[in-house]
Formats: structure tokens, C-alpha cells, sequence
């Protein structure tokens, strides 16, 4: 789940880790090569780029990869990159709204994949519209805890830079701001010598649900399932996690 949607902390066995790191992987080659298409292969030039390329390195994939995407993307190897971008909206258990943001190039087998997932863990899909409108576009940049410094001190670098809240998760600080503000406060942590894990146009819910553990369970097993698609980039959920749910998914994991 993306950003600020990573409300639950999940221990697999090697296997289902290694597999999804590489479901990872092949997704944020994936906004690589999009980015350099759309916008040069030069990251200094191309801020989408610069943040994908960043995402990248956080996550590990190695530098030969994320240099043959931007060629890739920027049409320097003859490859020709099509992807298409399309939203699916719908409710998963417990009426949590759901937006699921695909990146694709085959769209026939992208609505698909959404479909089934969707039908086997409880989910039905939505009309367009009837799940956005309670979703907002903004910015959001995570900073790690650490030596990093204090949530006010976070707060004063990006405030004149466009930020609207810092928000502490305990791990890291999330930094939200319009979706037309990220760059320059992104840009105003590089200044100050803050470092950041990752910096993305992200939808936020307006209205939130609150969950219990049996359900929260429902929704995450679906998001799980969702994400398993390759044509799925990202899904947003409306739902709102108690402490005490929290904890409860903490100890289904040890």
C-alpha cells in the first residue's frame, strides 16, 4: 500500500519476501521509465524522475537497472514504452473506499486482474466517481527518524516551501503538501541537508473508517491481492487503524 496507506508492518517467510521485492522492483522501473518518457532522461531537470530514481535506490534496486530504465523510457535503446494510467474505484469489507491506481499496457488484462481480486476477498467495484470525489491529491515526502531532526524543526524547513502538516508515524515524519508543492519542498530538505526516503503524488481520504481487527484483516488480505498484480501500481484505502488494532495485527505477525 502506498505512503501513507502503510498502516501495518507484515513479516512473510523468504519466499513471499523475495517475490514481492520483486513485484517492487519491477513497479518502480516501471515510474522510471515513465518519468524519462515523459519528461527527459536528465532527473536535474525532470523532478518525477529525480524522486522515481531516488524511490528506486531506497528500495535497493541496483544502479544498472534503474539506468537501463531511463534509457528505456527516454527512447535511447528504440524500445517503444506504452503505459496507460487507469483508476478503478471500489468498496472493500466493511465499506472501506478503495482507489487503485494501475499502470498498464495492456488494459483488457489490467481491468481484469482488478476484477478477480476484487470478487474472490470481498470487494465489489465501484461507478467512477462514486469513490474519488472522498479523495484528495497531495504531496507526500516520509523523512526517517534517526538522527534526522525534531518534528518542529522538520516543520520550520518546508513550511515557506508549501507545506501544510508534518505528521509523526513513529518511524518517520510524513511531510503533506499540495501535489504542486512536493518539488519545492523536497527541494527545501535536499537544502537543509535532510535526507528522505521517498517523495510521491499520493490520494488522501477526506473521510476515513474505522476498522476492527477481523475486518482490517478482509482489507488488507484484498490490498494484498490487488497489489500482486503487476498492472497495479498503488491502492488508497479510507480506512482508519485504532492503536489497539494496531497491536492486534502486530501480534498476528509474531
Amino acid at each position: 500500500m502506498s505512503g501513507h496507506s502503510k498502516w501495518a508492518t507484515t513479516k512473510h517467510k523468504k519466499a513471499v519476501i523475495d517475490a514481492r521485492r520483486a513485484k517492487s522492483f519491477a513497479k518502480l522501473i516501471k515510474n522510471i521509465e515513465v518519468a524519462a518518457k515523459t519528461g527527459g532522461p536528465d532527473p536535474s531537470g525532470n523532478p518525477t524522475l529525480a524522486d522515481a530514481i531516488q524511490k528506486a535506490k531506497k528500495t535497493s534496486v541496483p544502479n544498472d537497472n534503474i539506468d537501463r530504465a531511463v534509457k528505456r523510457g527516454a527512447g535511447l535503446t528504440g524500445e517503444s514504452i506504452e503505459y496507460a494510467t487507469i483508476m478503478y474505484e471500489g468498496y472493500a469489507p466493511g465499506g472501506v473506499a478503495l482507489l487503485i491506481e494501475c499502470l498498464t499496457d495492456n488494459k483488457n488484462r489490467a481491468a481484469a486482474e482488478v476484477r478477480t481480486a476484487m470478487t474472490r476477498n470481498g470487494g465489489n467495484m465501484a461507478d467512477p466517481g462514486s469513490v474519488a470525489f472522498n479523495f484528495e491529491r497531495k504531496g507526500i515526502i516520509a523523512v526517517p527518524h534517526g538522527e534526522t531532526p525534531t518534528e518542529d524543526e522538520v516543520l520550520e524547513v518546508v513550511l515557506d516551501a508549501g507545506a501544510e502538516e508534518v505528521i509523526d508515524h513513529g518511524e518517520a515524519f510524513e511531510i503533506r503538501t499540495e501535489a504542486s508543492d512536493m518539488v519545492g519542498a523536497r527541494s527545501a530538505l535536499q537544502a537543509a541537508g535532510i535526507d528522505y526516503d521517498s517523495a510521491d503524488a499520493e490520494f488522501v481520504p477526506g473521510v476515513k473508517i474505522e476498522v476492527d481487527a477481523e475486518t482490517a484483516r478482509k482489507v488488507i488480505r484484498l490490498v494484498d491481492a490487488l497489489e500482486d498484480s503487476d498492472d497495479v501500481q498503488n491502492v488508497y484505502t479510507s480506512m482508519e487503524l485504532t492503536p489497539e488494532v494496531r497491536s492486534q495485527l502486530d501480534e498476528d505477525d509474531e
